[in-house]
């Protein structure tokens, strides 16, 4: 009798042995879950400093490659600018030169228009012209070429309306009817513009 009486006793702290062993089986697990949790949190809240340090290397460096490029591309620009303005030198070197002669072939062109009286006048008109021919020559062989404006459409390129006359039959409207001062080009620039009267 005393063995059935201890048997009941004995299944019944077996039961409550495996319940305390799945509550801390439990216990345990919700732990280690939290302890999970808790370290997956860690590591994303947590930033590597040698990470970011490196983030901001490397946005300084493409700073600096960007302000290079900048830099190069302006040296560029300006290397050319500079062999353009260099070849334009180049191209009208001498224009001053010429400009500053363009009063002499005008006076030289006065002289010629005077009337000769007399021998000696002749003579020297005669010296007048060889001077103005060679110096035409000499401009000519610098690109110096007088402006055709007389009896030409206007082109303010090149020439300088001083004064309007009436259209008529033999000068239509925007025609030079009269040159007043030739105009002169050196190349392709225009040296000094031609004085015109101009129809309208």
């Amino acid at each position: 009798m005393k063995s059935l009486a201890k048997e009941p006793t004995s299944s019944a702290a077996t039961d409550e042995e495996k319940v305390s062993a799945a509550s801390q089986a439990a216990t345990s697990t919700a732990d280690d879950a939290a302890k999970t949790t808790a370290d997956d949190q860690q590591a994303t809240t947590d930033v590597d400093p040698r990470d970011a340090q490196i983030a901001d290397l490397q946005k300084q460096l493409d700073a600096k490659d960007d302000q290079l490029l900048r830099t190069q591309a302006e040296l560029v620009n300006m290397q050319n600018r500079f062999k353009k303005e260099q070849a334009a030198i180049i191209k009208y070197d001498g224009q001053t030169l010429a400009k500053d002669v363009l009063p002499v072939l005008d006076n030289l062109e006065r002289a010629l228009a005077a009337e000769a009286s007399d021998e000696a006048a002749s003579q020297l008109k005669k010296g007048v012209e060889m001077v103005y021919g060679h110096l035409q020559e000499a401009l000519k062989k610098n690109n110096v070429t007088e402006v055709k404006a007389a009896g030409e459409k206007f082109d303010p390129n090149v020439a300088q309306a001083v004064q309007t006359v009436p259209a008529d039959d033999d000068h239509p409207a925007d025609t030079v009817v009269q040159v007043l001062q030739k105009g002169y080009l050196f190349k392709d620039r225009t040296l000094r513009p031609a004085m015109v009267i101009v129809a309208q």
